[in-house]
């Protein structure tokens, strides 16, 4: 909306009024408002669904794997074998299944790592391509 104002000289000009210049603030507030929506969405909404996946994941291999069972009865005899052989052999075969378990767990949170730090470095690189490219 345009007002018709006279100047001094009796001669009508036209300014923008206050409706125009609201326009233009609600445009540029929308914009920023936009640009960190989405800036949070990207960062800060993906990581919570990224780590819920991960947690999930890493519970599923938890339940083939029981590590925390597994660490729970270390010391116990395998097959509830009171004898010697059973107590050392239930020492060893839950050692081994604990460092494989934990082989099998850093590398799993290793590769999420990486995934999600590519993740987090795509907008930056397209910025990047963009601008210099």
């Amino acid at each position: 909306m345009v007002e018709h104002i006279p100047d001094k000289n009796g001669v009508e000009g036209s300014i923008p009024s206050a409706p125009t210049m609201n326009l233009v603030t609600y445009l540029i507030n929308r914009f920023f408002y936009r640009l960190i929506e989405f800036l949070r969405h990207w960062y800060f909404n993906s990581f919570k669904i990224y780590s819920h996946f991960i947690i999930s994941l890493l519970e599923k291999f938890d339940r083939k794997l029981a590590f925390k069972v597994t660490v729970k009865h270390l010391f116990h005899p395998l097959y509830q074998d009171q004898t010697l052989i059973g107590y050392t052999l239930g020492f060893f075969f839950r050692t081994a299944r604990l460092m494989s378990g934990g082989i099998i767990y850093i590398i799993i949170i290793a590769v999420a790592i990486f995934i999600y730090l590519a993740w987090l470095a795509v907008l930056p690189y397209i910025i990047y391509k963009i601008l210099y490219d």
